[in-house]
């Protein structure tokens, strides 16, 4: 069993920084593929990155490539979303998940309650 919660979201203006970091309980933490998932009102949820259990491995939706990083310190059980160069529609719940490689929600087997992030204009 892993449960997950997620914080640092927040007002944020459009190009600045934020970092979401989502602290995980459990022993099997380190076995897991990461994710982060996010969702806008009246949109469905939707794929952002994620990261093997090693960390050698990362994997970015085409619309954050480039902005977001990925990255996980398995010794604190935590795994980290850092996100520049922020836009507009870059506003959304943030989620994280743990589950296997992919970036299918219904892969990942848990999730945390979600932190907004808003990007004003």
């Amino acid at each position: 069993q892993v449960q997950l919660v997620e914080s640092g979201g927040g007002l944020v203006q459009a190009g600045g920084s934020l970092r979401l970091s989502c602290a995980a309980s459990g022993r099997t933490f380190s076995s897991y593929t990461m994710g982060w998932f996010r969702q806008a009102p009246g949109k469905d949820r939707e794929f952002v990155a994620a990261i093997r259990w090693s960390g050698g491995n990362t994997y970015y939706a085409d619309s954050v490539k480039g902005r977001f990083t990925i990255s996980r310190v398995n010794a604190k059980n935590t795994v980290y979303l850092q996100m520049n160069s922020l836009k507009p529609e870059d506003t959304a719940v943030y989620y994280c998940a743990a589950g296997l490689f992919s970036t299918w929600g219904s892969e990942y087997d848990y999730w945390g309650q979600g932190t907004q992030v808003t990007v004003s204009s």
